[in-house]
């Protein structure tokens, strides 16, 4: 499983490098703002610093004219460095902005994709990551699974090498759609994935095991104990 957490809080990002599977960090301007007032390219490189150069850092683009994309994503290429995958929305514009930067190595993950033809299109661009916004398309009855699905058999028959990065979940249900219908990778939240071990019946299990084994070999013991 491909996996990035989707959020902009250093202290989160710290604690779940150790526990989770972490191929990189996702950004958009609705994560940064809900870190409050931050300076934007300080923020941003500590958290480059805190992932390492191994992982990929995506920043979203802000302009909506090519021109704009290509201006904001050669300073976030040189301010960030090589390892920086822009986020390109899938609109015309985009679409545009995508080619000319897949021609300059750049690394994109095209944004904001509500549909097959959209994913599509980011595909035949030449994007390297595609994101499926999953929620959002089931808030607006369009079914995120069959989008998926179609894409996954699309790609695979053209042969493109974009992946499918899907996101935009509210549970670890939808996670496991998207991955069960073909979505290479998935960008989430590590409290959405903290979740995932959040049940009552896993400490029960965790419990129960602790109580036998103080039954059987005594209470404060544990195997280390035993070879002394």
């Amino acid at each position: 499983m491909e996996c990035f957490f989707d959020t902009a809080n250093i202290p989160e990002i710290e604690k779940s490098l150790s526990m989770y599977p972490c191929l990189g960090v996702t950004t958009n301007p609705s994560i940064l703002k809900s870190e409050g007032s931050v300076d934007f390219f300080p923020h941003l490189l500590q958290i480059r610093q805190l992932i390492g150069n191994q992982r990929s850092l995506h920043v979203q683009l802000i302009a909506q004219d090519c021109q704009g994309m290509l201006a904001e994503a050669a300073v976030l290429h040189e301010t960030l460095g090589q390892r920086v995958f822009v986020k390109v929305p899938v609109t015309e514009q985009g679409l545009r902005a995508m080619r000319h930067l897949k021609n300059g190595g750049y690394n994109v993950t095209a944004t904001a994709i509500y549909g097959k033809m959209q994913g599509l299109l980011a595909l035949e661009a030449g994007a390297d990551y595609i994101a499926p916004y999953c929620n959002r398309m089931q808030n607006m009855d369009v079914d995120p699974w069959d989008v998926i699905a179609c894409l996954r058999q699309l790609g695979d028959e053209g042969q493109y090498p974009g992946r499918i990065l899907a996101a935009s979940f509210k549970n670890v249900g939808q996670i496991m759609a998207a991955l069960e219908h073909g979505a290479h990778a998935i960008t989430v939240p590590p409290a959405m994935l903290r979740s995932a071990l959040g049940l009552p019946a896993i400490q029960r299990a965790v419990d129960d095991f602790t109580a036998d084994w103080e039954d059987t070999f005594g209470a404060g013991t544990n195997i280390t104990d035993l070879l002394r």
